[in-house]
């Protein structure tokens, strides 16, 4: 993905507006964090807010959605490498590990958005000929004065040379979504806790607990710009209606996901997600494990814990 490069913001005691580039979006409405400021040595705050419905990330059972915390922290990565760190902007942001706890009573949905404070403490910073290669990012969402979450990620910041030598061929972004697997007739929405067929990630697989993953590159928010491989949030999406899958007909919401992202995962080849409910799972909730799987390989596996709603 190339984004237009915009003057760089620096950093100051003062809260400062942000550029939907500097989270790497090209929709504005798709821009949920709301400001930034530096608080100090590798610290600093960008408040957010929700909307109080999203065309993806709609509420149910009056809670929000919990993806929204982890599109949060993803769209915190580029803003503190690029507005913090100077990471040039056509550096790209790649996972290697995300995880996140939420309170569901946190989550409840009111009548106004929800306005919550993202506290950043950036860790174990990696320097590459004094550019940034990478760091540990811990997010603490707060609303109303309460915590409602917290998450922990490791990602690598790659200049566009390195990332074309990581890529090779597969760099062309318009390439690689035209030769995207076609797509399969999805799932039943609410089997995976949907509404929209269009928003279904999964389609039926071989056996129980085992479907091909469903990309949709005309998704609007999924995809709401162009990438040359599966990006990170529509694995978490899938590992989430996994395990939704996985506990139908009950009700529940996600409180916890902790993945990791050990290859790219690739438009041009089927890819397939298998999840295993977890038997040592507490006292109203459930966990699963998933796994991707993708030729030889398993680029992608999450553990999902979900609170039980309803039985």
């Amino acid at each position: 993905m190339t984004v237009t490069t915009v003057e760089p913001v620096r950093p100051s005691s003062a809260l400062k507006a942000i550029p939907r580039q500097y989270v790497h979006k090209t929709a504005q409405a798709e821009v949920l964090l709301c400001g930034w400021q530096n608080n100090g040595e590798d610290s600093f705050l960008a408040p957010a807010q929700w909307p109080r419905s999203h065309s993806f990330y709609a509420p149910a059972h009056g809670l929000h959605d919990p993806m929204l915390f982890a599109e949060s922290v993803r769209q915190a990565m580029p803003l503190v490498s690029h507005a913090g760190y100077g990471a040039p902007m056509d550096h790209r942001q790649i996972w290697d590990r995300f995880r996140c706890t939420i309170s569901a009573e946190a989550l409840r949905h009111e009548r106004l958005p929800a306005d919550l404070e993202m506290h950043l403490t950036c860790a174990d910073i990696v320097k590459r000929a004094g550019r940034l290669g990478g760091m540990a990012l811990r997010a603490t969402a707060v609303r109303g004065g309460r915590r409602m979450g917290v998450a922990e990620t490791r990602f690598t910041n790659q200049a566009p040379a390195i990332y074309r030598r990581l890529r090779g061929p597969r760099c062309d972004a318009a390439r690689a979504m035209a030769d995207a697997v076609p797509l399969p007739a999805p799932l039943a929405p609410d089997q995976v806790g949907r509404i929209d067929p269009q928003d279904v990630v999964l389609a039926p697989g071989n056996a129980d607990r085992h479907w091909q993953f469903r990309v949709d590159v005309t998704h609007p928010v999924l995809f709401d710009h162009p990438v040359d491989h599966i990006p990170g949030m529509l694995l978490l999406e899938a590992a989430r209606q996994a395990a939704h899958s996985t506990l139908h007909p009950r009700q529940t919401v996600m409180t916890s996901i902790d993945a990791t992202f050990t290859r790219f995962v690739e438009f041009d080849a089927p890819c397939w997600i298998e999840a295993e409910p977890n038997a040592a799972s507490t006292p109203g909730h459930e966990t699963v494990r998933i796994t991707a799987r993708q030729g030889d390989h398993a680029p992608f596996t999450a553990t999902v814990t979900s609170l039980i709603l309803s039985r």
